[in-house]
């Protein structure tokens, strides 16, 4: 059967409570599949992935991703809730399971206020009550030195001290402003190695340019790179780089300000496979920026091509390339692995250490510190090998969260692990309302859970603030003193995601459900060209497939404008749609 109108395939629709439910069901049920794996003494999770093939994990944001439920409603609340998962991971690197045992426990206490409070009374109350946490867990913050940095790691590879050693290692020799990878090793043995490499704060323009879906990055091998300072305002500009790039079947790392028609342009010669190509911002800010991009030029070979200093974007030549061996782009930054640096590059790190010695504004002297590890960085790759492909999977998760949980601690500090910080929060922190409690009651559970996982009585409490239950030793202990700590930046963050996550399930009945119109096509030596005018234009040209019971002005199978920046992207049967909310509608043709 051929649908001919988008609306045509949904085939079920809930309101009232009964979607809330449906929704809730849905939740516990990718909840409990997750919450097994946390703290010292949780499970890992054996799951079959698409081709048949086993898979053990102990990474709760790998074990939410391999969660389908068969009911749409109920798997619709455990997509939404993956996204306090999937965020968290984004923006922190680890405490994926905490963020999704967070918001189960937190939808659970809002919905046992009912209907004497209104959904704004309870939403600013928990807005309230957050930042009250995080002013708590701020001023509990230790700043990670010696062997702290062993026991962050260690913590995160699921309590492998040799594993997390390997990458305090790797750390220790690249230093605090120096970054650390993950790769394969070529045999069954875990190391570190160390090569010339920078990170720039720049990351994805879109999720179409991503390679490795499931870390959500995009990795460009031997690119060539062009940087251009002003930017492109038309694809055509970049025509000849184009196809000398696809001629000489290169990879293409694009850094520079782009058009929404360049970059539409790129992502569906991308999807497309016409081209292998990514696109990040200019590096710098302010005074400073120019010569960060001039940095990031010498360090590829590339020469920068500015429009605003009288070069012509239409002349630009292959011999303007830079390359690098190899570029990785997550969501918040780009690191480049490059040749070893001439001698001649110590010059530019003595020029950039005597600004820092002159410049009086803090946040100048911050961005030119981040300009010095640019050029005096390192990359250290931790290089993981197993005796089997599954063993290697596994591996490879611990490894990855026990990287970013060291660089969350190096910038943020350390709290007391094993949901104790949460625990304490929760008991020194008075609500001004019933509405601010929700959040407090909610934040136990991390630490309920890690008890139950190591099968200890949840009635055992903390003996006093920092104290816990060390579930390998069955004593209380002084959690600090002990190495059990977590990253402030990961607890804040699996905290923000989830208060996120659960404030949008209980505005569900507000949302639309909407299928984006798509543009004409054509094809130009081999590239493929949108008829797309308005560059500027900021809104997107869709069909509403389903209204929420609580819409207005919307309604089943409208045309609408929406801000091309809001929603979320969701799959059903087969089919990409997006979730947007009634407020990001700008007109109803």
């Amino acid at each position: 059967m051929e649908y001919n109108q988008p609306s045509e395939i949904v085939k079920d629709l809930n309101f009232g409570d009964s979607a809330k439910n449906r929704i809730s069901t849905g939740v516990d049920k990718l909840a409990k599949a997750v919450k097994s794996t946390l703290g010292a003494s949780g499970k890992c999770v054996i799951y079959e992935d698409a081709r048949g093939n086993p898979v053990i994990t102990k990474d709760g944001v790998t074990v939410a991703e391999s969660v389908v439920l068969f009911d749409p409603v109920e798997n619709i609340g455990a997509t939404l809730i993956k996204e306090a998962s999937r965020n968290t991971v984004r923006e922190a690197g680890d405490g994926t399971t905490t963020a999704i045992v967070l918001a189960e426990s937190l939808l659970r206490e809002v919905n046992k206020m009912g209907t004497d409070f209104s959904i704004r009374e309870i939403k600013s109350g928990i807005n309230s009550s957050l930042e009250k946490i995080n002013n708590y867990l701020s001023k509990k913050s230790i700043e990670v030195k010696d062997k702290m940095l062993n026991n962050v790691a260690s913590i995160s590879c699921n309590n492998d001290e040799e594993l997390g050693n390997t990458i305090a290692e790797a750390y220790g020799a690249v230093g605090k402003n120096g970054v650390v990878l993950m790769e394969e090793s070529e045999d069954n043995t875990t190391y570190v190695e160390t090569v010339e490499g920078v990170q720039i704060d720049c990351g994805l323009k879109s999720p179409y340019f991503v390679t490795d879906k499931e870390r959500e990055t995009s990795t460009l091998e031997n690119p060539l790179v062009l940087i251009v300072s002003s930017e492109i305002p038309n694809i055509r500009k970049i025509q000849s780089i184009l196809e000398f790039v696809i001629k000489n079947k290169r990879s293409l790392l694009i850094v520079a300000p782009v058009s929404q028609q360049v970059q539409t342009a790129l992502m569906m010669n991308k999807v497309k496979g016409n081209i292998d190509v990514n696109i990040i911002d200019t590096p710098g800010f302010g005074p400073y920026a120019n010569d960060t991009v001039d940095d990031l030029a010498f360090l590829t070979g590339a020469t920068v091509v500015n429009e605003e200093l009288g070069d012509d974007l239409d002349l630009i030549r292959p011999d303007h390339l830079g390359e690098a061996l190899r570029s990785v782009t997550d969501a918040k930054n780009t690191v480049l692995k490059v040749k070893p640096m001439e001698a001649s590059f110590e010059d530019r790190v003595i020029e950039v250490e005597k600004k820092i010695s002159k410049e009086k504004d803090a946040f100048l002297k911050r961005k030119l510190q981040d300009r010095l590890s640019i050029l005096s960085g390192s990359v250290g790759i931790v290089r993981v090998g197993a005796d089997s492909k599954v063993e290697l999977k596994e591996k490879k998760d611990r490894v990855e969260d026990a990287i970013y949980a060291v660089k969350a601690a190096l910038k943020e500090g350390i709290i007391s692990g094993g949901g104790i910080s949460l625990l304490n929060a929760s008991q020194k922190i008075k609500p001004k309302n019933e509405c601010e409690s929700i959040l407090l009651r909610a934040i136990v559970a991390p630490y309920h859970t890690i008890l139950q996982n190591a099968s200890i009585e949840d009635s055992v409490e903390p003996l006093k603030e920092d104290w816990g239950f060390d579930v390998v030793s069955g004593k209380h202990v002084n959690m600090i003193k002990h190495g059990i700590i977590d990253p402030v930046l990961v607890t804040k963050t699996a905290l923000k995601n989830a208060v996120s996550v659960v404030s949008t399930m209980k505005a569900i009945n507000y949302y639309l459900i909407v299928s984006d119109i798509k543009e004409e096509q054509k094809k130009i030596a081999g590239l493929i060209f949108t008829e797309k005018t308005d560059l500027d234009n900021r809104y997107v040209r869709a069909n509403v497939v389903s209204c929420g019971n609580k819409v207005e002005g919307v309604t089943d199978k409208d045309v609408v404008h929406y801000d091309k920046h809001a929603g979320h992207n969701i799959t059903f049967d087969g089919t990409l749609y997006k979730i947007i909310k009634t407020q990001d509608v700008v007109l109803v043709e």
